[in-house]
Formats: structure tokens, C-alpha cells, sequence
């Protein structure tokens, strides 16, 4: 399981590549431009903003570990149109 967007305006509905498997999610997110973005993981229920600035780029890592697997998911980011962002998902 594993999606990956290189650089990406505006908000976005990311399906993953294959079933969830249990164990470590790992979410790496950066982003540049002035406004929030809000990253969520359906239907594991990890959801994280992220303050993103002019001529700077903010990034975070969350993770979580999951006991039990999932038939299929996505990564949902919502961005103002003016916000690049990348993302990775792996597990």
C-alpha cells in the first residue's frame, strides 16, 4: 500500500493502491503557500491539519498503528487552491 504526489494544488481524494494492512501507516506531508490543509485516512481514522506558509515549506509526519486490516482506503487532503503540497503514504 503505497500513493505518492509529487507536488499538487488545491484539495484531492487519493485512492490507495491496495488493502491496509496491519501495522505502521506513515504519512509524510509538505506543503508551501498561505493557508491550512486537512489530511485524513479513510476509513482508519487519522486525520491531522497542517499550517502551510509563503516562501517556506511546513511538513509533518504522523503515524499510526493499525490492528486490524482494511479492504481498501483512501488519503483525502483538503487545500485552498493557492497551497502546493506533496504527500507519501507507505506501510
Amino acid at each position: 500500500m503505497c500513493c505518492s504526489v509529487a507536488s499538487r494544488k488545491g484539495s484531492a481524494e487519493l485512492p490507495l493502491s491496495k488493502e491496509i494492512g496491519v501495522g505502521r501507516l506513515a504519512i509524510q506531508v509538505n506543503c508551501q503557500g498561505d493557508g491550512t490543509i486537512e489530511v485524513s485516512v479513510e476509513p482508519v481514522g487519522l486525520s491531522f491539519p497542517l499550517e502551510c506558509v509563503e516562501q517556506e515549506v511546513s511538513s509533518t509526519y504522523n503515524e499510526i498503528i493499525l490492528k486490524r486490516a482494511r479492504s481498501e482506503g483512501s488519503v483525502r487532503v483538503e487545500a485552498p487552491s493557492g497551497v502546493r503540497w506533496a504527500l507519501t503514504a507507505e506501510q
